[in-house]
C-alpha cells in the first residue's frame, strides 16, 4: 500500500466510502452527500484534487474513461486504508467514553 499517513482527512474518507459502489465525479458528489447523511457537500475542486491524491496513492483506479466522464472504483489499497481509519475513529470514539461518565 502507498498511503501510509494517518488520519486520513475527511474528504478521503468520505469518498472511499462513496466508492464502494464505482461511480463518476457527478454522481460521487451525490453519494458522498448520501453515505454522510447530508453532513458533506463536496464540491468539484475539492473532490478531483482528492481523487488525484487517491489515483496517485494507489487507493482507486479509473475503470472508464470516455473522455467526457471517469468511472472511479476502490482498489484494495483503498479498501485496506478505509478499514483502517475506519477502526481509528471507532477507537477515537471508545476513548470518549470518559466524557459520558463525568457528565
Amino acid at each position: 500500500m502507498s498511503y501510509t499517513s494517518s488520519p486520513m482527512t475527511e474528504a478521503m474518507y468520505y469518498i472511499l466510502l462513496a466508492l464502494m459502489n464505482p461511480n463518476h465525479g457527478y454522481q460521487l458528489m451525490a453519494a458522498i452527500e448520501q453515505v454522510s447523511n447530508g453532513r458533506i457537500k463536496m464540491g468539484p475542486g475539492t473532490l478531483y484534487g482528492v481523487l488525484t491524491r487517491l489515483q496517485k496513492d494507489e487507493m482507486i483506479v479509473i475503470l472508464n474513461d470516455d473522455g467526457r466522464r471517469k468511472t472511479y472504483a476502490i482498489t484494495e489499497d483503498g479498501r485496506t486504508a478505509l478499514n483502517v481509519e475506519y477502526k481509528r475513529l471507532k477507537d477515537m470514539i471508545q476513548d470518549g467514553v470518559i466524557l459520558e461518565e463525568r457528565s
